[in-house]
């Protein structure tokens, strides 16, 4: 029986890598050799640090992701390899087969082949993990809904958040600004297209509100999205958006609580602050659009949009412990991480 070796985290900061037997494919499925895995660094750190609520659903959208988010679990959903071998009733054709899969962290897994997306030829497995960010930034930038001559402005430039101003620095907006906290997040931010990118330990607002100063164009933005993973962005995302604009809220808080000023200029302003999240589209949408078209979109955009640049640190599945260590305890130097499958 052919073994694989898989991440379970354990408790808060926690992981085990288990050598586990794994049988050969069903009828109807695949088994799939990973060659490398994304490391999601807000929901997996999440989860990482104890800070997901464990009655959670892991996904119901995701069939490899099942039960509750509660220790032990496997968690993951980027994960890149070749099909090497198949069940009786699935075509040998699907070996070799370059694949994407959203599925936990594993050297070996089985899945059905409607679970997998063939990789394009165009594409390296390096940059097919990524494909989940960019869905999820294609997701944001559907929801918050553009328009020309726009004044926006992103709070974190994490792997999520740098995805996000790559696609929106395509529209033809007024202003693109940044915020994060980390000199490489930032000076990454501007390779993606942001005009400026602000360090969030100044004076945010009143540094915005320079950027944003504009003859004939309200005060603030509109439109501002918190994609920091922070709480207390929010409030700062709040502010400076101006009258009538939108904060779109792509960060997941977990167990963490958001304490916010609305009894200011918020009052008056007839912000919209509306949650935007990969798993479900938008009522709006859901006449011409399905995950389906969202994905195939992703591909597309995900090849004007150069990922590989911010890949910082491969991690050998082994030492599965130290690529959460580095994102846990040293942002400032890592920003994408990858496990690798030797």
């Amino acid at each position: 029986m052919p073994s694989t070796r898989t991440v379970y985290f354990t408790g808060p900061r926690e992981l085990d890598v288990r050598v586990e037997g794994i049988s050969e494919p069903g009828r109807n499925e695949v088994l799939v050799r990973a060659e490398v895995s994304a490391v999601s660094p807000g929901t997996e750190l999440l989860v990482y640090r104890g800070d997901a609520p464990t009655e959670l659903a892991t996904d119901a959208t995701i069939d490899a992701l099942s039960g509750t988010l509660e220790f032990p679990l496997q968690y993951g959903y980027a994960t890149a390899g070749k099909v090497v071998s198949t069940g009786e009733n699935v075509s040998k054709g699907w070996v070799g087969e370059s694949v994407f899969a959203f599925h936990p962290h594993a050297s070996h897994f089985l899945a059905s082949p409607a679970d997998l997306v063939r990789i394009p030829e165009e594409y390296t497995p390096t940059e097919a993990v990524f494909l989940p960010t960019v869905e999820t930034a294609v997701n944001f930038v559907l929801d918050g809904t553009p328009r020309i001559g726009e004044q926006a402005v992103i709070f974190g430039q994490g792997v999520v958040g740098l995805m996000t101003t790559g696609l929106l620095a395509n529209y033809p907006l007024s202003d693109l600004v940044t915020v994060d906290r980390y000199p490489e997040r930032r000076e990454l931010a501007k390779a993606m297209g942001a005009e400026c990118s602000l360090d969030a330990t100044g004076n945010v607002r009143e540094e915005i509100e320079a950027e944003l100063s504009r003859a004939k164009t309200p005060a603030g933005a509109d439109l501002t999205y918190e994609l920091s993973g922070n709480p207390s962005a929010l409030d700062d995302a709040i502010s400076v958006t101006g009258y009538d604009g939108r904060v779109l809220v792509g960060s997941w808080y977990g167990e963490k609580r958001a304490e916010l000023n609305l009894g200011g200029s918020f009052h008056r302003s007839r912000i919209d602050i509306e949650s935007t999240q990969v798993s479900t589209l938008s009522p709006e949408l859901r006449g011409r659009w399905d995950s389906d078209r969202r994905l195939a979109v992703a591909w597309r955009r995900l090849s004007n949009l150069d990922v590989t640049s911010l890949v910082t640190h491969r991690v050998s599945i082994g030492d599965a412990h130290e690529a959460y260590r580095l994102l846990d305890e040293c942002p400032n130097e890592a920003v994408a991480v990858l496990l690798t499958y030797d």
